[in-house]
């Protein structure tokens, strides 16, 4: 039994699994949602909005090191792909609300998994980098 038999025993063969082909305009799905959510800013935006609606400088302030235009091009891009709603009330000035769509929240299972995973494997990550840096492959 090959290396790559065993390994299929015990986790799916994701070269041959519906996320990773791609459509008609060759985009393939998974990509479209590591674009998203594994840039520098979406994936902390979206753990920010998960417990409640937050105002725009409630938000900036919960994200270290975010400026004002990237929190900005981050919300447009999650609002774009639905993950994230915006709501103005008529105020003086407007107050402007985030919150998560129902599709924001659904996120939080497949991210959570990937969370469990890097908790569980933290420790042979790290093996694994000392052996390579130091030559001992």
């Amino acid at each position: 039994m090959n290396a790559r038999t065993n390994a299929s025993a015990a986790s799916p063969m994701l070269d041959s699994h519906p996320g990773f082909e791609p459509d008609e305009e060759g985009n393939c799905p998974i990509r479209e949602v590591l674009d998203r959510v594994g840039d520098t800013w979406s994936l902390l935006v979206i753990i920010n909005l998960q417990a409640a609606p937050t105002r725009f400088n409630a938000l900036k302030r919960s994200i270290e090191g975010i400026s004002q235009r990237m929190l900005t091009v981050t919300l447009r891009s999650l609002e774009r792909d639905g993950l994230v709603r915006r709501t103005v009330r008529p105020t003086m000035p407007p107050e402007v609300e985030y919150a998560l769509t129902e599709l924001g929240h659904s996120i939080a299972v497949p991210v959570a998994a990937l969370g469990i995973w890097a908790v569980r494997n933290r420790d042979a990550l790290k093996a694994a980098r000392s052996r390579f840096d130091t030559g001992q492959l």
